[in-house]
């Protein structure tokens, strides 16, 4: 893997170059951009540009790593000893963290232990130590005013990324320190060729690069999961239909059911990814299954408004013009501004069944219901 291997990122990637040629790389940066859309495999690449021994140098500002040296060999199998990827679940390693779950944010203990006692101490290999952040999003404010202390006055030869989601939840003055290089999504079909080429059909590939947004990691984890035969694809039809079918009596029964989809949806993940926390694989599994039913009511909202634009379920278009018949635009674009905010209920890890429950009122409330 190297920097020119990164999809629909030229911009970041052209400004990070610019500063390398020019010698000056900011001691911070944050990358902000959807989830899955490439910044942490950026991360990494320029990490390893930094660290290189024998950096190749192109036509223009073009640079890149050069993938033989001691340091990118290192880099790339995880052991360079002045290349650290920080996330939450290092609490366990903590002085204080033996036998503690990764909580929901990102604590302060593993920043203190992993990012800033340890910038003091120059690099033993490279010139230069990375420290890449993940999920910097879940930094909450005393994890932010420590890292202020690595931000502030960083050695010269250190760089920390931090890996952003939602770039409103850090602290202005985290965000005045570091350099902002902002992410866009990856195009629908690159992701659709990447399943494709994976063995996913084309029916169901189609489907996950257009429910993903443009996040290609997002797109592949579903692939992956269609592939291990947890039937994603089945299931988001079934959810599909459940909600334009959906009748007031029905929901504690229908939302039984949607949580029993999405645990087996979580069931699969974690034999995937098993070094992940199962807990936010759990959250992730519930927020796939939202984003089912969200993008079939934009579906048929936008048959309302005549769009032009591409139909995230166009397998299901005739459910799709049901749910539009049953429901007026506004009543649409309501509900999904709903289906959004139980999106944040997912996130503040509020109990699952709950959750359901309360998508499924909101989606079949009697003043919403038409005659």
């Amino acid at each position: 893997m190297s920097l020119k291997e990164v999809l629909c990122q030229e911009r970041g990637i052209s400004l990070l170059r610019r500063a390398f040629a020019a010698g000056r790389v900011p001691h911070a940066y944050i990358f902000a951009g959807g989830e899955g859309i490439g910044k942490f495999k950026t991360a990494s690449e320029w990490g390893k540009v930094l660290l290189c021994r024998e950096p190749i140098f192109g036509d223009g500002d073009s640079v890149d790593s050069c993938g033989r040296c001691d340091s990118c060999r290192l880099v790339d199998s995880d052991a360079h000893p002045d290349f650290s990827i920080v996330y939450k679940e290092l609490i366990e390693f903590t002085r204080e963290g033996k036998n503690k779950k990764a909580p929901l944010d990102l604590p302060i203990d593993v920043i203190r232990e992993f990012v800033v006692e340890k910038v003091s101490t120059r690099p033993s290999l490279s010139e230069r130590k990375v420290y890449i952040i993940r999920e910097a999003e879940k930094l909450n404010i005393s994890s932010q005013n420590c890292l202020l202390k690595a931000l502030e006055e960083p050695p010269e030869y250190c760089c920390i990324i931090l890996l952003c989601t939602r770039l409103e939840s850090l602290l202005a003055t985290t965000r005045s320190r570091c350099q902002i290089i902002r992410f866009g999504p990856v195009g629908e079909d690159l992701i659709f060729e990447k399943l494709h080429n994976s063995g996913i059909g084309a029916d169901a590939g189609r489907y996950f690069a257009r429910l993903s947004g443009g996040s290609m990691g997002l797109a592949c984890r579903w692939g992956a999961l269609e592939s291990s035969g947890a039937g994603l694809y089945k299931i988001k039809k079934e959810v599909v239909e459940s909600i334009v079918k959906l009748e007031y009596g029905e929901i504690p029964d229908a939302a039984a059911d949607l949580l029993e989809k999405s645990k087996a949806i979580s069931k699969a993940w974690v034999e995937a990814e098993g070094a992940t926390s199962a807990k936010d694989i759990s959250r992730q599994a519930a927020k796939s299954v939202v984003r089912m039913a969200i993008s079939a009511l934009y579906d048929a909202m936008n048959l309302h408004l005549q769009r032009e634009t591409t139909t995230v379920n166009s397998d299901q278009s005739d459910m799709i013009q049901e749910l539009a018949g049953r429901f007026s635009a506004e009543q649409l674009a309501e509900m999904v501004s709903d289906c959004y905010e139980i999106l944040r209920w997912i996130e503040s890890n509020v109990n699952e069944r709950l959750i359901f429950e309360q998508l499924l009122f909101n989606l079949a409330g009697s003043d919403r219901i038409s005659a």
